[in-house]
């Protein structure tokens, strides 16, 4: 079983500790077994951990995180505050490893500390993304995505953007299919905008719940691969094109070709993951017209090619 060690240190950000174990320890197969074991740990087995309003007591100590197959560092309250260097060292040989290693919020700069980061693009909560700028300037830091997936080290901005890493650390390790379920559970969608969380995507586009449109988009998602124009889809909603797009952006922030376009891709996500299709038959059993249009949209909302999705996203 996959463990998962989520390290507490002192001023420990309450939220950033217990997302993750709450997504990854509500995690279930197909079968229904448990997909991680989840260890909370502190510098020291036992030991009292200063989380604001509370304190906790982690089980575990640094030995732990050697069992470890993905350690989360949960932000702090005082990202400037050094860490300890037993911390580090415990860090970087799991590093050495191959151990998976995320940052959530402020956490990164636990993670930079180490110097793992060096190098590499990161994120974390824009009001802290200055601050890791200007202390470790080996570092890339880009404010303005949820997360970063270098491949061994991952970072996420604050609050939320820690459940969209969490599903997409479980999309990795067991496919859509479980991540979705896992997203479910937490009543989050699989994909939201920004940055590299274009690649979690689910199986079934996101469609806002009780909004007067929710028919026509609907309609949309089972027509996907139909060609469908502007006109078209105003005529099945009884209304002009122009009234069309005022009130498409009012209920999802986009324009109607758009959301189709991306209804489109996920289509095309779910078909690379699950099935052996070439990529010129997927892209026409999701409706585009050309093999090369398809290659080119897909590029622009996954920011990868269609083969290199495959081989990173397919299971079984």
């Amino acid at each position: 079983m996959h463990t998962v060690a989520v390290l507490a240190l002192d001023g420990v950000i309450p939220f950033d500790l217990s997302s993750p174990i709450e997504v990854f320890s509500r995690t279930r197969l197909p079968d229904g077994r448990a997909a991680y074991r989840v260890v909370v740990c502190a510098a020291s087995a036992g030991a009292e951990v200063d989380a604001g309003p509370f304190v906790i007591r982690a089980p575990y100590g640094l030995d732990a995180l050697a069992q470890a197959d993905t350690i989360v560092l949960p932000g702090t309250d005082n990202p400037a505050a050094p860490v300890p260097p037993d911390v580090l060292d415990a860090l970087r040989a799991a590093a050495a490893r191959g151990t998976r290693i995320a940052s959530v919020c402020s956490g990164a700069f636990i993670l930079a500390a180490t110097g793992l980061l060096d190098g590499l693009r990161a994120t974390t909560h824009w009001l802290a993304a200055p601050l890791l700028a200007a202390r470790h300037p080996a570092v890339t830091v880009d404010a303005d995505v949820l997360y970063v997936d270098n491949g061994q080290f991952l970072t996420s901005a604050g609050a939320a953007a820690a459940l969209d890493l969490c599903l997409h650390m479980i999309r990795k390790d067991y496919g859509s299919a479980v991540a979705a379920d896992a997203a479910r559970l937490s009543v989050m969608p699989l994909e939201r905008e920004g940055g590299q969380a274009q690649f979690i995507v689910q199986d079934q586009p996101p469609v806002p719940a009780g909004a007067t449109m929710e028919p026509l988009l609907r309609w949309m998602e089972e027509n996907a691969g139909r060609e469908l124009t502007l006109k078209d889809i105003a005529a099945r909603a009884a209304t002009s094109t122009r009234t069309l797009n005022r009130r498409f952006r009012e209920q999802t922030g986009t324009t109607p070709l758009q959301w189709l376009h991306r209804a489109r891709i996920r289509q095309a996500q779910y078909l690379l993951e699950a099935t052996t299709h070439p990529v010129d038959r997927i892209a026409t059993q999701v409706g585009f017209g050309s093999p090369t249009a398809f290659r080119d949209r897909f590029k622009r909302v996954v920011g990868t090619s269609p083969h290199v999705y495959r081989a990173a996203f397919r299971h079984g």
